[in-house]
């Protein structure tokens, strides 16, 4: 077993002056608005492409743009809370997220709409680490569990809820309103903030702080390149098409590049020395992979709803409803139980829960019910609170105050990457899976088949009643081969769900790395 560390009240540890039960309420309402617009305008997408005369494609950037802007800042927040004090970083963050979303309401066209989603995610990357920084510092180690169960509650709902209520915006009102909502929410946070959160010593503003910015010039170049190739590479062919080799080559070099400069020059954008923690570094793995499983599967369940089952976009969008009880129930469990157990177990319980739904999701089929969708939603809503929230308290648990805010900076851009390459991966898995399978199952499509010629033959007979036989016939073959797409497909989608369970089990070894949390 690994060894068990003592983790007490540091003397040098900052205490607010207020209940950090009050200081929490800014904080949470910022984070969930902001987690919330991750999602909330996927259903919309169709309809502002629209708007905007745009195709599917070009409309893929109102979406992406958001990521790359959120995660060129996420990393620079330690610095930009030096040069301005973390409050007041903290404050511009939501002001400018809020004014952002005010300008991608009014947007009439792509391209202002593009400006607007990247002033957004420069204002938005902010929150996330910066939120969870305060939370683990304003809150004695005894009460970080119940603390960081509400936070993984925003960080997990959000994305969830955010399909089903931008639906019903879109079907109800109009898409900019999914926008629009951010601006009263985003002002009482900034003004809730100002009044409510305090910074410690070492988090105020300090003077002769430099920028680095070959650093900062080399992360930009490098999560560019990287969002273009994951989000065009699948429609392109991937490496068969020469300007995704060149572009995967220079996000390659520039992630080299940045890299070596931050171990080895001075006064650098982030501080890669929390990493020597075995806590953080085998906790960020984890949490990597989990946001990459729950954003996959979140792109990936309503695709198959819809286009295998039939369901509407608010349908699809409530059918994930499940999912978010599940993590409110673990999140109540969490808060109760997670400083009285070893909250590796709690986290290995959660990686558990999350393979086996996942894998439940793996063996459906076309003929089931909404109770074969909510079951397994719910149980890997469970395994998400379960896993999630033990996960980010030990892998923080063994460092510095000083440290929170550069080492959620980093573990937020980390798995802001998890969450576009897993969106990515899972796209790319569909299309190359079902090409194999229909490959694979388009052989037994021939005379030689019995079965194959009697149920062309059934066809074809009762398609004679409407059309020549001979165009029956050949209506009966179209209709047996859509049926084998069909099933290629959802062959696809079964093997995507199966390989998410199979990452959630892979990863629970490295449980055993982490040290136990023992309160005194």
């Amino acid at each position: 077993m690994p060894e068990t560390i003592e983790t007490s009240t540091d003397i040098s540890e900052w205490k607010p002056s207020i209940s950090p039960w009050i200081m929490i309420i800014p904080v949470m309402l910022s984070v969930f608005i902001y987690v919330l617009d991750g999602t909330i305008g996927n259903v919309a997408l169709p309809h502002m492409a629209g708007s905007f005369s745009a195709t599917r494609d070009e409309s893929m950037w109102i979406l992406t743009s958001y990521l790359i802007a959120a995660g060129i800042v996420i990393p620079a927040v330690d610095w930009f809370s030096k040069v301005c004090g973390r409050k007041n970083f903290f404050i511009i963050s939501i002001m400018m997220f809020t004014i952002a979303s005010m300008l991608c309401g009014m947007a009439t066209n792509l391209e202002f709409m593009i400006l607007a989603r990247i002033l957004q995610g420069f204002g938005g990357g902010g929150i996330l680490p910066i939120s969870q920084a305060i939370i683990l510092e304003s809150f004695p180690k005894e009460q970080r569990g119940v603390a960081m169960s509400i936070f993984g509650m925003g960080v997990i709902l959000a994305p969830i809820v955010g399909p089903v209520l931008g639906g019903w915006i879109t079907d109800n009102w109009t898409w900019p309103w999914i926008f629009f909502i951010n601006v009263p929410f985003g002002c009482f946070a900034a003004i809730l903030s100002q009044k409510l959160i305090e910074d410690p010593p070492y988090a105020r503003r300090q003077k002769g702080v430099t920028i680095d910015k070959l650093g900062f010039f080399y992360l930009t170049i490098w999560l560019v390149t990287l969002q273009t190739v994951l989000d065009k590479g699948n429609n392109e062919d991937w490496f068969n098409e020469p300007w995704i080799c060149w572009t995967s080559a220079v996000s390659v070099i520039a992630c080299i590049l940045f890299f070596h400069s931050q171990l080895t020059r001075k006064n650098t954008l982030i501080d890669l020395s929390v990493f020597k923690d075995r806590n953080y570094s085998a906790g960020t793995v984890i949490q990597v992979v989990i946001q990459a499983v729950l954003y996959a599967s979140l792109a990936i369940l309503p695709q198959f709803l819809q286009s295998m089952l039939g369901y509407t976009a608010f349908l699809s969008g409530a059918a994930m409803m499940p999912r978010g009880f599940g993590s409110m129930t673990a999140m109540v469990l969490c808060a109760l139980i997670s400083n009285k157990v070893d909250e590796r177990l709690l986290a290995m319980t959660g990686l558990l829960f999350l393979g086996i739904s996942s894998l439940i999701f793996g063996s459906l089929n076309l003929q089931i019910s909404s109770m074969n969708i909510a079951i397994p939603n719910y149980i890997m809503g469970v395994g998400m609170g379960l896993a999630m929230v033990p996960i980010m308290n030990l892998s923080m648990d063994t460092l510095h105050n000083s440290q929170m805010t550069n080492a959620s900076g980093i573990q937020n851009l980390l798995k802001n990457i998890g969450s576009a390459i897993g969106t990515s991966l899972v796209a790319t898995m569909l299309t190359r899976f079902a090409q194999v399978h229909q490959v694979m199952m388009v052989g037994h499509l021939n005379e030689l088949n019995q079965n194959f010629v009697e149920r062309l033959q059934n066809t074809a007979a009762a398609l004679s009643q409407y059309a020549h036989p001979s165009v029956a016939n050949y209506m009966g073959q179209y209709t047996l081969y859509r049926q084998l797409i069909q099933q290629s497909t959802l062959w696809a989608f079964m093997d995507a769900f199966r390989i998410f369970g199979m990452l959630c089990l892979i990863v629970i070894p490295l449980l055993l790395l982490i040290k136990k949390r023992r309160l005194s």
